[in-house]
């Protein structure tokens, strides 16, 4: 079953994905759009705990879940302008070699086995990233340096992500508090990251905000089942594959086209994680 709730992630997260990078370039604020996100998924989550009753909270289980909702925040925000400065079907790719980080902690920190197979996908994952982002002449179509910063940000805020949600799972602290944290720490954290910047409030951001919460509720869900039953170090991999919805939706929609070697750079960061799956 933790399998199937991790390829249940995979889709949520790949959906997400790509409703903030259709909603790229439509005058949304991304911060408004993760504040109804949050929010949404926050009340969802603590009706729900209402009702099903919650485990005695704590100082840990709160900072902790805050920071992981902070961490997420993030991320998302990092990888939507990383959207608006590159191609989605090799932004995702790249982001996606977050996954390295939570996998190597889960063999340094949680002394998770990893195979030789595992650690061939993982060293496969990391040249393909090379390949992914080797863009020649592309100053035209791609913004190079703040596309990489923005990637570099959100790859690091995803991994350390993943650090952490298997930390919590390693205390057994109850998921379903440590997603109330997360959810509330966040729209926090949101609320006066736009008080600050003073941006306008649009009603499609509740909507598409709306929508990207139910999602993210069902996906950290399942996410938080599936390391509490099954091997970190094969379900972060699965959950990676979310970039695939993205690449495929994008070259659908958006008709973007790759080169050759990019090409060869995505099958092969996709090699690279089925690999860490053996």
């Amino acid at each position: 079953m933790w399998i199937v709730a991790a390829i249940v992630t995979m889709f949520c997260f790949g959906i997400n994905n790509m409703i903030f990078k259709v909603t790229a370039g439509k005058g949304l604020s991304k911060i408004h759009m993760q504040f109804f996100f949050y929010l949404i998924a926050f009340l969802l989550m603590f009706g729900y705990g209402l009702v099903e009753g919650f485990a005695p909270f704590n100082i840990l289980t709160i900072v902790l879940g805050a920071v992981i909702g902070i961490l997420n925040t993030n991320g998302n925000i990092q990888m939507s302008k990383a959207f608006e400065k590159g191609p989605a079907s090799l932004t995702s790719p790249l982001i996606s070699t977050y996954t390295v980080i939570p996998i190597l902690s889960a063999a340094l920190i949680f002394h998770e086995h990893i195979t030789l197979m595992q650690w061939v996908g993982i060293i496969i994952m990391l040249a393909s990233a090379a390949v992914i982002q080797y863009a020649p002449g592309s100053g035209g179509t791609i913004d190079y340096k703040p596309w990489m910063y923005r990637i570099l940000l959100s790859i690091l805020s995803f991994g350390i992500l993943g650090v952490l949600m298997k930390t919590s799972s390693h205390l057994h602290i109850d998921s379903m508090n440590t997603l109330v944290c997360m959810y509330g720490g966040g729209a926090v954290y949101l609320i006066i990251y736009s008080w600050i910047m003073k941006g306008k409030w649009h009603r499609s951001e509740l909507k598409f905000g709306a929508l990207i919460g139910c999602f993210s509720v069902v996906g950290y869900s399942s996410y938080f089942f599936a390391l509490d039953t099954g091997v970190a170090s094969i379900v972060f991999p699965i959950v990676s594959l979310s970039c695939l919805v993205v690449v495929l939706g994008s070259c659908w929609l958006y008709k973007e086209k790759l080169k050759v070697y990019q090409i060869v750079g995505v099958l092969s960061a996709v090699v690279g994680i089925v690999l860490t799956k053996i």
